[in-house]
C-alpha cells in the first residue's frame, strides 16, 4: 500500500457564485449555535461513488445534548448556480434519494418539495419524547446531478460539512470510495476548511489513499465552528463516472409544454365536432323569422344572453302598442335625463317567459288595463337581478334550437378540465417544478373560458341563423331604394325592426339610413328635450340616449363596502445546508 502527499491542486473549470460570508456572520452562526443546546463529538462521513453517475452518503454524527431536546435535523441545499470558467451561470439542481435514519423516526421532505425549494430537510426525532446527554444518529441517502463534467476531467464537489451546521465540531473524519479502474492520487484531491469561500487548502487534515479510497482525518487540534465549513474537490479521469442524461433533453425541461399542448389539442377536437356551428350560407332576407322576437334574435346571432338582447324587448313593445315611452330632460345642473316607461296593456297570452320576466320587473304582477308608469332612474342597483334570471330565462328557452348533446359535452368537457387541470398541476409540480404547474392555471382557464362556447345548433337552428345573418346583413348594407319600397309596402317597417338592429349592435346605422326618407319618428317615443320639430334625427339621437341610460341602469348593482486552490473554496461545493437541533 503506497501513500502519497497533497501537493499540486489543479485548477477546476467551475467555482460557486456564492456571496463572501464575513467573519462577523461566524459569530453570529456562533451565538445561533449555542442557543441550539448541542455540540458535535465527533463526525464520520462516508461517500461512495458509483461508476453510474451518483453517489451514496453515510453520515455519522456522536453528539451531545446539552440541554432536552427532540432530535436533529439535516438541511441539504438542492438549487445552486454556478459560474463556470467561461464566466456564464449554470442553474443546477440535485437530487437527494433514498434517504434512510436508522433505528431513528424522521420526516423528509417530498419531492415535489424539493422541488419548489432550495433546500431539503430531514428532520430526526420523536415530539413526544425529548433526550439530553449523548446521542448518535446515522443518515444516509443517495445524490444525483452533483458531478461537474468538463473536458479534460469530472468533479466531485461536495462540502463534508457545510457552513449551516448550528453547532461546533470537535473532530471529523471522512473517506471517498471510488468507482473500480479509477488510480488518481492525492495530487487530485483537495479539501478545505474555514469560512465561506476561503480558498487556502487546508492545513487541519491528514489526507491518505489506498486500495481506490481516500481518507482524511483531522487533526487533534481541529475545531469547526458554524459559519464555518469543510469542502473536498476530487478530480476524477473523464469516462469514470457516467454522465446521466435524459434520452430526451427537451422532454426532461420542457415536457410539460407537450402535454399542455396535446390538452389543448383535444379539445379542440372536440370543440369542432360538438360545439362548431355547421358552416351556414346567410339567406337574404329584409324581416327578422317569423316567431323569432329581438331578445332571442340577438341570443341567436352570437349565442350569448346579453343585456342588448332584452332591452330591445323595449322598441319591440313600443311597435306592437303595449308601452309608449317618454325621454324626460334633467331639472338641474347636476341632475340627468331620466326616461319614463308607460304600460298601456298586458303581454299577450303565449309570451316567452324571459319577456314576462323583463315586463313584471318594469311594471309588477298587476295585469289590469290601466296605464302604469316606471322611471328608468328608479331601476338604478335594483333591477339586475331581474336582468340577471332573465338572460338564464332566455338561455334556457333558446335551447329549441341547440343540438342536446353538445350540451352533455359540454358539461362533461369543463368536468374533465377541472379534474384533468388538478392532476396536472400535481404531476408537473413533482415532475418540473413550480412554473410549470402555475402554467397549467391559464390554460385552464382558457379552456373553461372556451367551453362557454361549445354548443352546437341543430337544423331548425341553423336555419333561423340562416335568416338572422340574412338580415343582419341587409341591415348593414340596405340602400335608399330598397327601404323606400319596403316601406310601402309596410309604413310600420323601421319601427318593427328597430328592436333587431338593436339587438344586433347596429341601431345607430340603421336609424341613419331612414332620416332622409322623411319618415315620421315612431308615435310610441316622446321627447320634450329638443327644440323644434321632432324628426327622425331628433328620435334616433334621442332614443339612443335613452337605451344607453337604459342599459347602464338596469344592470348597476350597489357596490360593495370594504377595507382596506485549486480553485475551489470553502464551502463552495454541492452538499451546502446544514442543521441543528430541535
Amino acid at each position: 500500500m503506497t501513500t502519497k502527499t497533497n501537493i499540486n491542486p489543479k485548477i477546476p473549470p467551475y467555482r460557486f457564485n456564492k456571496k463572501l460570508m464575513l467573519l462577523f456572520f461566524g459569530l453570529l452562526f456562533f451565538l445561533k449555535g449555542a442557543a441550539q443546546g448541542f455540540e458535535v463529538d465527533h463526525s464520520q462521513v462516508d461517500i461512495y461513488i458509483s461508476e453510474e453517475g451518483y453517489f451514496d452518503v453515510v453520515e455519522n454524527y456522536d453528539l451531545n445534548f446539552t440541554e432536552a431536546k427532540h432530535g436533529i435535523y439535516r438541511d441539504i441545499q438542492v438549487n445552486y448556480d454556478l459560474l463556470t470558467a467561461e464566466g456564464k451561470t449554470e442553474k443546477r439542481r440535485i437530487k437527494i434519494r433514498n434517504i434512510e435514519v436508522p433505528n431513528h423516526k424522521f420526516e423528509a421532505d417530498l419531492d415535489f418539495v424539493q422541488k419548489l425549494s432550495d433546500n431539503l430537510q430531514i428532520k430526526i426525532g420523536d415530539k413526544d419524547v425529548t433526550l439530553i446527554g449523548p446521542q448518535h444518529y446515522e443518515i444516509k441517502y443517495r445524490v444525483y446531478n452533483a458531478f461537474l463534467f468538463e473536458d479534460p476531467l469530472i468533479q466531485f464537489y461536495w462540502n463534508i460539512k457545510p457552513s449551516g451546521w448550528y453547532a461546533s465540531f470537535q473532530q471529523l473524519n471522512f473517506t471517498i470510495h471510488l468507482p473500480k479502474n479509477v488510480d488518481p492520487d492525492l495530487e487530485d484531491i483537495f479539501v478545505y476548511s474555514g469560512f465561506t469561500e476561503e480558498t487556502t487548502i487546508n492545513k487541519e487534515f491528514d489526507v491518505r489513499y489506498a486500495d481506490g479510497v481516500f481518507t482524511a482525518k483531522s487533526h487533534p487540534d481541529f475545531l469547526s465552528v458554524p459559519g464555518q465549513s469543510v469542502t473536498v474537490l476530487l478530480n476524477l479521469p473523464k469516462g469514470s463516472v457516467k454522465e446521466i442524461k435524459p434520452w430526451w433533453p427537451f422532454w426532461t425541461d420542457y415536457g410539460w409544454t407537450l402535454i399542455l399542448g396535446a390538452m389543448l389539442f383535444i379539445f379542440y377536437r372536440i370543440w369542432n365536432k360538438y360545439g362548431k356551428d355547421d358552416r351556414v350560407v346567410a339567406t337574404t332576407s329584409y324581416f327578422p323569422p317569423s316567431g323569432v322576437d329581438p331578445a332571442m334574435a340577438g341570443f341567436l346571432i352570437d349565442d350569448s344572453a346579453d343585456t342588448p338582447d332584452l332591452i330591445s324587448l323595449i322598441p319591440y313593445w313600443g311597435s306592437r302598442g303595449i308601452i309608449k315611452m317618454e325621454q324626460i330632460p334633467k331639472e338641474g345642473w347636476l341632475s340627468k335625463d331620466d326616461t319614463k316607461l308607460t304600460r298601456l296593456r298586458p303581454l299577450p297570452d303565449g309570451t316567452p317567459i324571459y319577456e314576462e320576466s323583463i315586463f313584471r320587473g318594469l311594471f309588477g304582477i298587476d295585469y289590469g288595463e290601466g296605464e302604469k308608469e316606471v322611471l328608468v332612474s328608479s331601476l338604478k342597483d335594483t333591477f339586475y337581478t331581474t336582468m340577471s334570471s332573465a338572460k338564464l330565462l332566455l338561455k334556457d328557452k333558446a335551447q329549441i334550437y341547440y343540438e342536446a348533446r353538445a350540451r352533455k359535452m359540454q358539461t362533461r368537457t369543463i368536468v374533465g378540465v377541472l379534474l384533468l387541470g388538478a392532476l396536472l398541476f400535481a404531476f408537473f409540480l413533482l415532475s418540473w417544478g413550480l412554473w410549470a404547474a402555475l402554467a397549467v392555471i391559464p390554460v385552464g382557464i382558457f379552456l373553461l373560458f372556451m367551453s362557454v362556447y361549445m354548443i352546437k345548433k341543430n337544423a331548425k337552428g341553423n336555419e333561423v341563423f340562416s335568416e338572422l345573418k340574412g338580415f343582419k346583413n341587409f341591415i348593414r348594407i340596405a340602400e335608399e331604394n330598397k327601404l323606400k319600397m319596403l316601406l310601402q309596402d309596410s309604413p310600420t317597417y323601421f319601427e318593427t325592426t328597430m328592436g333587431y338592429a338593436l339587438a344586433f349592435g347596429l341601431f345607430d346605422q340603421w336609424a341613419k339610413k331612414f332620416e332622409a326618407l322623411n319618415l315620421q319618428p315612431p308615435s310610441w317615443y316622446t321627447s320634450s328635450a329638443g327644440v323644434g320639430a321632432f324628426t327622425m334625427h331628433n328620435f334616433s339621437n334621442s332614443f339612443a340616449s335613452s337605451m344607453a341610460s337604459a342599459q347602464s341602469t338596469m344592470v348597476s348593482s350597489p357596490s360593495s363596502s370594504g377595507s382596506s486552490g485549486g480553485g475551489g473554496s470553502s464551502g463552495g461545493g454541492f452538499g451546502g445546508g446544514g442543521g441543528g437541533s430541535w
